[in-house]
C-alpha cells in the first residue's frame, strides 16, 4: 500500500483552484504554491520493513518542525517569521524588512504503519521520518510446504 497525499486546502471548487493557484509563467512545475513560497519536495520510499518521508528543508532547525499524527493522517508543518529592523539616531525607521513562510503536508498512513515506532531525525537541510511497519505486515519469507 502506498502512502497518499491528502490536500488540506480544498474548499474552492477546482475550476477557482487552477485559475488562484497557479503561476501562469511557470506553469505551476516550479515547486512554489499560489504566493511564491516554496513548498518543500517529498522522497517517499518503501522497504520490506518501513516506509521513508525525506523532506527537504533546509535552513530550518529541528524546533522549526510541528509533526502530528490523528487518525492515521501524518501531518508535517513548518512556521518561520523573520524581522529585521534599522532605525536612525533619532529612533525613526531607516529600514524595516519582515518575512513570513509556512507549510503544510499531509500523508494519509496505511494500516501496516506502527504508529508507535515513528521516528524523526533533522539532519543537514533533510528531515526523515521512519514509519515501521507492523510485523504482521511485513513481507514473509517463502516457505515450501511438504506435500504428504
Amino acid at each position: 500500500m502506498n502512502l497518499i497525499k491528502r490536500n488540506t486546502d480544498n474548499w474552492l471548487p477546482s475550476i477557482f483552484d487552477d485559475m488562484f493557484k497557479t503561476d501562469w509563467m511557470d506553469n505551476g512545475n516550479s515547486g512554489y504554491n499560489r504566493i511564491g513560497t516554496s513548498v518543500p519536495a517529498v522522497n517517499i520510499s518503501e522497504t520490506d520493513d518501513e516506509f521513508s518521508l525525506e523532506v527537504a528543508a533546509p535552513g530550518k532547525t529541528k524546533k522549526d518542525f510541528n509533526l502530528e499524527l490523528d487518525n492515521g493522517v501524518l501531518t508535517i508543518s513548518s512556521e518561520d517569521k523573520r524581522e529585521e529592523e534599522k532605525k536612525d539616531s533619532n529612533g525613526r525607521f531607516t529600514r524595516r524588512e519582515f518575512s513570513y513562510s509556512s507549510f503544510k503536508r499531509a500523508f494519509s498512513l496505511p494500516e501496516s504503519v506502527d504508529s508507535e515506532k515513528i521516528s524523526a531525525e533533522y539532519k543537514e537541510g533533510v528531515l526523515k521520518i521512519k514509519l515501521p511497519k507492523r510485523e504482521e505486515a511485513k513481507v514473509q519469507a517463502k516457505k515450501l510446504i511438504d506435500i504428504k
